[in-house]
């Protein structure tokens, strides 16, 4: 069933006749959620903490990260049964929410067969890969005895995963390991080897996933520190509430401070001047730091018989540790061997290096992925560009186009009305009148509205939950579509 609401998404997988206890899957989605995900949707993480942690409460999310490097929600669900055939109504429920649009091209997951075998079937073609910090976590606690004999044991692990540049790299400190700490018949380690694809950074350095540590850790948690073991079916309709405000007012300081502050250049590159008025404050930051460390790692051309230049690069005193850099003129194009491009959407220090000797001035467009700059969230979605964009209730704008021209607008009159104390005032009170009438405008919508009558009651007992529970997260939702468009972005 699918409770009916503009741009609301609310769908609820009963469990199975034939089970006693309760069971199914409850799935939800507000405008914002579909919003994001067309905007940043490329790379998405199915946190499902809630299984590893034991939490109380069966909480599950789809998020991202957005043109800041902070989490972005797409979506929520809690779950009572933990089949495959659920997760697969939950993967595919989701994806029709977030308005058919392109799949994304990476997923990160929990390391279970039911959640990897449904991701398999609903999104074939996106890249699906573990969560290297849980991997990680729980191996040193099955391994607390290796640890605590040889205490230098977890930064050692960590390096062999995190620190290998290159696949042979990690093939030789992998082996080196678990020779030196007699582990070469430990079966933990063999199962974790043998999926060293789906977990390992260098494994899938060649595929986007947004990330920008060089270790590919994971995604952050858009619910880290809102919904833990402690939370409660009680509680969690006011920590949801609390982690939505929390992002949006991280993201408008972010905003505000791209917009408002100037980047300290560090040096006279043109190009470094281009990334400053393109990327939003923390992806030229990046940037930065990778064009500076240019200075550090000079490009010596090995290769130079066709129209591919090859070129290594390499930091001062350490040779043995450089890049290949093929450089193609006429198109202007470079790849790397660190794949850094392709696996952060950031251009590496060794691209750069390149572009330094062959004095490429200025950052060709086809390094300038849209979703890290400070116009990330205006015109077309990056996905919606591509599938066509969803025109609710015959109006002519997209809910896209329509949240972008409120949110823009909101941003500019933050910025004037908190200029004195007085602008403060008048704004605050034109505010507060706005939103009586859009209340008035909003209590006036007939359709969808969740009821405690006909088939909404008999859905509850089918997952083992409270009436008022249930509802409350539907309104909850629904509230909160409201007041993001109305009064967060104010």
């Amino acid at each position: 069933m699918q409770v009916e609401r503009p741009g609301f998404s609310y769908e609820i997988q009963k469990g199975h006749e034939n089970e006693s206890s309760g069971g199914g899957v409850v799935f939800w989605a507000d405008p914002v959620c579909k919003i994001n995900y067309s905007f940043f949707g490329d790379a998405v993480t199915f946190d499902t903490a809630y299984r590893t942690h034991r939490f109380k409460v069966p909480f599950a999310s789809f998020a991202g990260i957005n043109h800041h490097g902070q989490p972005v929600l797409f979506g929520c669900a809690l779950i009572f049964d933990e089949s495959e055939s659920s997760f697969l109504w939950l993967f595919q429920t989701w994806l029709r929410a977030m308005g058919s649009f392109t799949h994304p091209v990476s997923l990160i997951i929990e390391p279970d067969r039911s959640i990897e075998l449904a991701a398999a079937q609903v999104l074939p073609q996106t890249r699906h890969r573990y969560c290297k910090q849980e991997i990680l976590q729980q191996t040193l606690e099955k391994l607390s005895d290796v640890s605590q004999s040889h205490p230098g044991f977890g930064a050692e692990f960590k390096q062999c995963i995190d620190g290998a540049e290159t696949i042979n790299e990690f093939e030789s400190h992998w082996q080196s390991l678990l020779q030196r700490y007699y582990l070469v018949d430990n079966q933990l380690l063999q199962s974790m080897y043998a999926t060293r694809e789906q977990w390992v950074p260098v494994y899938m350095r060649n595929t986007f996933f947004g990330q920008l540590s060089g270790n590919g850790g994971g995604l952050n948690s858009f619910f880290d520190g809102f919904v833990t073991a402690s939370t409660t079916m009680q509680m969690i309709v006011k920590q949801y509430e609390k982690a939505l405000a929390s992002w949006n007012e991280e993201e408008l300081k972010a905003d505000h401070e791209t917009t408002n502050t100037t980047p300290s250049l560090k040096t006279p590159s043109p190009m470094e001047r281009q990334a400053a008025n393109l990327y939003t404050k923390r992806i030229f930051m990046k940037f930065q730091e990778e064009l500076v460390e240019t200075l550090a790692n000079p490009a010596t051309k090995v290769d130079d018989s066709g129209d591919v230049v090859r070129y290594r690069v390499a930091k001062f005193g350490e040779d043995h540790r450089g890049h290949t850099v093929s450089f193609c003129s006429f198109e202007n194009k470079a790849t790397c061997s660190c794949q850094m491009f392709e696996f952060s959407g950031i251009i590496c220090r060794h691209v750069l290096a390149v572009f330094r000797a062959k004095n490429v001035l200025t950052l060709p467009s086809h390094y300038i992925l849209k979703r890290w700059t400070r116009d990330a969230r205006t015109g077309g979605a990056i996905l919606e560009e591509e599938c066509g964009s969803e025109i609710p209730n015959g109006t002519p704008e997209s809910s896209t186009s329509k949240y972008n021209n409120l949110r823009q607008e909101a941003i500019k009159y933050v910025e004037e009305g908190a200029k004195s104390i007085h602008v403060y005032k008048v704004a605050m009170n034109a505010l507060q009148e706005a939103a009586k009438k859009i209340s008035a405008v909003n209590s006036g919508l007939p359709s969808g509205t969740p009821s405690t009558n006909g088939s909404g009651q008999d859905l509850l007992p089918a997952i083992g939950e409270s009436e008022s529970a249930s509802q409350s997260v539907v309104s909850f939702s629904y509230y909160r579509t409201l007041a993001i468009e109305v009064h967060c972005y104010f």
